[in-house]
């Protein structure tokens, strides 16, 4: 099947799923145009003029199947290129802009809302990594809808809901290794961006809590880092002391899976989180997760790892951790969940399964009946 993949804000998840396609479903001819996540407004708005103009040989090629991101102004490009309106067309969610929390800093605009919801109805399908990213589009779709003053169509997102399905982003072979703890000591990772919506001021009440429960603990503070640090980060660091782990971004992946590999506790804090990857990886290395009962993680993994959300949240997390070092101080084990299934080894045939489907759709009969 020759498949053109477009990935018009080719953030660090986005890469990651694309290029597990690519490596994992090797029996296709695969077309993939990305442009850089920076500038975020312009980028979701102009992507479809850059590639109209700048790719349009590529975009006219034929292909069986058009895998688009929900980041991708679909309707406007197949505008802009009618070549491409008769070609099936996934989307896939990576995110949705409906469930976002606010940093403060926003100006109203509700374009990103709008643009996500023309591209899921440009889309033959969509596909969603987790139950909660489908759930929160759709009640925000409808929650849009209803502020509309006048002439919005009925059922649109009863529609969209019946277009859609759920497949999570799969992890790669190598995110799976043995647990290789180093010390007595117990080791706690963060692994997520540096930024607000992963909750470092949350971490930094879970770290104060830890230090005032007088627990003997090493803190890994990883991830990606952006021009602006949140101030919660140098508290953090200063707070920890000589349990300062690792602290900052970790440019050798080996040396990244090896702090995996090590950790007893993969943690989260955020208040956005679609999928989780960065906790999913840390659990594939034999990590206990203890994460939040809020976002995608209660349908990912058992409640005896998610620490309840909303007030005492700082001490349900300080207790999780507590009863970590509690059973392993008396010789008894808690394993990490079992993620397996959520490998490419497993997931590849899903994958294939909803390329085929979606490529032999006909999809001018579907759209006569939208």
């Amino acid at each position: 099947m020759k498949i053109l993949l477009l990935s018009a804000y080719d953030a660090a998840s986005h890469a990651y799923w694309h290029k597990g396609l690519v490596e994992n479903l090797n029996q296709h001819q695969w077309t993939i145009l990305t442009l850089p996540p920076r500038y975020f407004s312009w980028r979701i708005r102009g992507n479809s003029l850059s590639w109209a103009f700048s790719e349009r040989e590529v975009l006219e090629q034929a292909y069986d199947l058009i895998i688009a991101t929900s980041m991708t102004d679909l309707s406007a490009l197949r505008g802009l290129v009618p070549h491409l309106a008769s070609i099936p067309t996934l989307v896939y969610f990576h995110e949705n802009q409906f469930a976002y929390p606010e940093s403060g800093r926003e100006y109203g605009n509700v374009e990103p809302k709008i643009l996500n919801l023309y591209t899921a109805l440009a889309a033959d399908h969509i596909c969603f990594n987790t139950h909660y990213n489908r759930n929160t589009f759709l009640a925000g779709c409808r929650e849009l809808l209803k502020k509309l003053p006048d002439q919005v169509p009925a059922g649109i997102a009863e529609q969209l809901e019946q277009r859609s399905s759920v497949l999570q982003v799969p992890l790669p072979q190598n995110a799976y290794q043995p647990h290789d703890p180093q010390s007595e000591v117990i080791r706690l990772i963060w692994n997520h961006r540096w930024e607000f919506d992963k909750g470092p001021e949350q971490l930094l009440h879970a770290v104060q809590g830890l230090c005032d429960a007088g627990l003997d603990f090493r803190l890994d503070v990883v991830g990606q880092q952006f021009r602006n640090v949140p101030e919660a980060f140098r508290k953090i660091e200063q707070l920890l002391g000589p349990r300062t782990g690792h602290w900052g971004f970790v440019e050798s992946a080996a040396e990244y899976r090896k702090l995996l590999q090590q950790a007893d506790i993969v943690l989260s804090t955020a208040l956005h989180d679609f999928q989780g990857i960065a906790v999913l990886e840390g659990v594939a290395a034999g990590a206990v997760p203890v994460v939040p009962n809020r976002l995608a993680y209660p349908e990912l993994f058992p409640a005896d790892y998610c620490y309840n959300s909303g007030d005492g949240e700082t001490d349900s997390l300080v207790e999780a951790v507590s009863r970590y070092a509690e059973a392993r101080q008396a010789g008894h084990s808690i394993p990490a969940p079992d993620i397996s299934a959520l490998s490419w080894s497993v997931m590849a045939e899903s994958y294939n399964g909803l390329f085929n489907r979606v490529a032999n759709m006909d999809t001018n009969m579907d759209r006569q009946k939208r």
